[in-house]
């Protein structure tokens, strides 16, 4: 996965509009690469600590993040964004990077994120639906045990 810096190799967003109504994030980057990233996309791939956790195997699964709204949108120097979405969750910074990265590899981590719901004991929709902590994940979903 990209990590979270920028690399002098890293195509640099020439513009990003929030389609509130499609939720969507659009992006467009320097090299003429342009991606559509859905809100629950961003918000499941958040690269938080909430969500990646501190180390491997720490991850925590996101649930019930279909209608999940983008409630704002901040720049973070000249390198990342960070947004802050309708369930509270706003400490994800999103490098240039790493956006790139998503869009460009959307197809498979949205596959793999269904495929991590069905090995939890979700159908691919329910789990897009229900909002729940996973077993095992901490009670209140947070799962590096910090309240974000």
């Amino acid at each position: 996965m990209a990590g979270t810096k920028q690399t002098p190799a890293t195509p640099i967003p020439t513009a990003l509009s929030v389609r509130k109504q499609s939720r969507v994030l659009e992006i467009a980057f320097d090299d003429g690469t342009e991606f559509s990233l859905p809100f629950e996309l961003l918000r499941v791939y958040s690269p938080s600590a909430e969500v990646r956790g501190h180390g491997p195997g720490q991850e925590t699964l996101q649930t019930g993040k279909r209608h999940i709204e983008l409630t704002a949108l901040e720049p973070v120097g000249n390198y990342a964004v960070q947004p802050h979405f309708s369930d509270g969750h706003n400490t994800g910074m999103y490098s240039w990077d790493y956006l790139y990265w998503l869009g460009a590899n959307q197809a498979e981590v949205w596959e793999e994120y269904l495929q991590r719901l069905e090995a939890a004991g979700f159908t691919r929709e329910t789990g897009r639906d229900t909002d729940m902590a996973v077993p095992g994940s901490g009670s209140d979903g947070h799962g590096c045990g910090h309240h974000h």
